[in-house]
């Protein structure tokens, strides 16, 4: 039985698991046989023990561990704008929007969560499912971080699609947040005429 368990979690392509998402994949299975066999293959250096009920392959995905951690959750904001050329600086953490604000640090893995209202966060508009954890779009990265940082530096607005701009920042139900589009708008052309 132990070593089904463990085939499930191999077997499966994500590489970072709670510990309700094992025991839905072992639904024959006992919480107290589950606990121990989690605890057996973590000693037997089968998995390893991330967090507090988080689970991982001996290989895995840290954006995956980050959106485990606290849920919902989404990659967004400096994560996402730097991998798209917005933003030009590195960083060693991985960025998210949550219910709440926090940073923590779970083995060599920095994730900082910051907080965003319900009626946004839950919204999937511009959030791209992949595997085992979720991506803003580049465009609702950037719209996240001018609702949460109000006055953000961006390096770059030529990636930046501007009708997908204007298609999402409805959900954020901010006049505010509009007007600093149509300003971050106004300098992208005066940049690009």
């Amino acid at each position: 039985m132990r070593h089904n368990i463990l085939n499930l979690i191999y077997n499966r392509p994500e590489t970072v698991f709670t510990i309700d998402e094992i025991a839905q994949l072992s639904r024959d299975v006992s919480n107290k046989s589950l606990l121990y066999s989690l605890y057996y293959f973590t000693k037997t250096n089968k998995i390893k023990r991330l967090h507090h009920g988080i689970y991982s392959k001996l290989n895995y995905n840290p954006l995956e561990l980050a959106n485990k951690v606290y849920k919902p959750s989404y990659i967004s904001l400096e994560t996402v704008l730097f991998k798209g050329g917005v933003v030009f600086q590195t960083y060693q953490t991985i960025f998210l929007v949550s219910y709440l604000t926090r940073t923590i640090s779970v083995g060599q893995t920095n994730l900082q969560f910051r907080k965003i209202k319900n009626i946004v966060l839950t919204n999937m508009q511009g959030i791209e499912p992949k595997t085992g954890y979720f991506w803003a779009s580049l465009e609702r990265a950037f719209l996240d971080a001018l609702y949460i940082y109000k006055d953000y530096h961006f390096d770059n607005l030529s990636p930046i699609n501007w009708d997908k701009v204007e298609s999402l920042k409805h959900i954020y139900h901010s006049k505010a947040l509009e007007k600093r589009v149509a300003d971050y708008y106004g300098l992208y052309k005066e940049d690009h005429g």
